[in-house]
């Protein structure tokens, strides 16, 4: 065994010869058969590297891998972390990515803000109309729009303007109480269909199948017929629900069958978690995505079969009014007063198309693969700091 007393280098580190590391690194390869290279532990060496710059600089001291520097602790590591946390690291909700995502995409905001003013004008236009839509004007017949009458009237006398904010609010009152009420009968019964097993799963969807094969048009008709005027809106949400929900079901039950297989979902039923609890709970939120989808398209679907059924004379009848009535009352004037069907035409039309373009903007915002989700250089701008940000923690 080699006496330090004898050899004054290695009493001192830091003057260590080449002849000693020399002997150590021929040492090294007789007992481990591999080369080493020593030199670096020679000060007086010429081939060492000075210009290799530290990892990083702490607090005015080099630290890191090289000569100019040491290694750095964990502690040091940890505080440098945090110092440039707030300029590295930019962190964001699942929700908020999916609002960025969405506010990307102009058609979509341009939706989102045609939504927003037709149901403004639905809510706040019955107060600023000098007139009500259930009081004709007699002196004014079919007038074209004027100064009097914004929108021009029918051949009753009735304020137009004043029957498309009532009809606006009217049908989306419709729709989107028909979106939400389909939304959650689709939801709840499509994943209970799929999570059940055996003769029970078998029994679903036999009677989805059936209630397939049902006249719903007709079904609704008689049942909004036999009410009132008052109420028919309240009944015809009722029978364009009832029998709206069928297809939804079937598609969800078809995409929670795979959720059923998951890892989660098994370890909650073997803890002994209630089906109902484990439907609630998830599956239906990791639908999440469809659902809002689906609830917003059934907007459309639902203020379209209003529509229909109203301009047939099976929905909406006086004194109420929607779009639907007040086109079925202007078709026989086409002619002579055009606007009377003109002007709820393009007010559906244009409240149909900004949910659709929100639809589209919820598709892919939700969707990681489309244009909405941006590219690897739009996120980079946005999480990492600039070379001005960078100088400045280097100082």
């Amino acid at each position: 065994m080699t006496d330090k007393s004898q050899n004054p280098d290695l009493q001192d580190p830091g003057k260590l010869t080449q002849e000693t590391v020399d002997h150590a690194q021929r040492l090294h390869e007789a007992e481990t058969g591999a080369d080493a290279n020593w030199d670096t532990m020679a000060p007086d060496d010429a081939s060492r590297d000075e210009s290799i710059e530290p990892a990083a600089v702490i607090d005015g001291t080099p630290v890191g891998e090289g000569p100019a520097g040491r290694r750095p602790t964990n502690a040091e590591l940890e505080l440098e972390s945090q110092r440039l946390e707030h300029t590295e690291v930019k962190r964001i909700s699942y929700a908020g990515l999916i609002a960025r995502r969405f506010f990307r995409q102009k058609s979509a905001v341009a939706g989102l803000i045609i939504l927003a003013v037709l149901a403004l004008l639905a809510i706040f236009g019955p107060m600023i109309s000098p007139y009500d839509y259930t009081d004709p004007d007699f002196a004014a017949l079919s007038v074209a729009p004027s100064a009097e009458h914004w929108f021009g009237t029918d051949s009753g006398g009735l304020d137009l303007f004043a029957c498309v904010v009532h009809g606006l609010g009217r049908s989306l009152v419709i729709g989107i109480s028909y979106a939400l009420i389909t939304t959650v009968l689709a939801a709840v019964i499509g994943t209970a269909i799929a999570y059940a097993r055996g003769i029970w799963e078998k029994i679903g969807m036999w009677c989805l199948d059936m209630l397939l094969v049902i006249p719903s048009f007709l079904l609704v008709a008689m049942i909004v017929r036999a009410t009132s005027g008052g109420t028919g809106w309240l009944m015809l949400i009722f029978g364009l629900s009832a029998f709206g929900w069928i297809g939804y079901a079937r598609t969800l039950r078809t995409m929670a069958l795979s959720l059923r297989e998951r890892d989660y979902v098994k370890a909650a039923k073997y803890m002994g978690v209630s089906p109902f609890t484990i439907i609630v709970r998830h599956l239906i939120p990791n639908l999440g995505s469809i659902l809002i989808i689906d609830t917003v398209l059934g907007v459309i679907s639902g203020i379209n079969s209003e529509t229909a059924y109203s301009f047939l004379g099976l929905g909406i009848k006086v004194p109420d009014t929607s779009l639907g009535y007040i086109l079925s009352q202007g078709s026989s004037a086409m002619l002579t007063a055009p606007w009377v069907v003109l002007i709820p035409s393009i007010v559906l039309i244009v409240l149909c198309v900004s949910m659709q373009l929100i639809g589209d903007g919820l598709r892919d915002a939700f969707d990681p693969y489309s244009r909405a989700a941006g590219n690897v250089e739009e996120e980079a701008e946005d999480a990492t700091p600039g070379p001005e940000k960078l100088a400045e923690h280097d100082i």
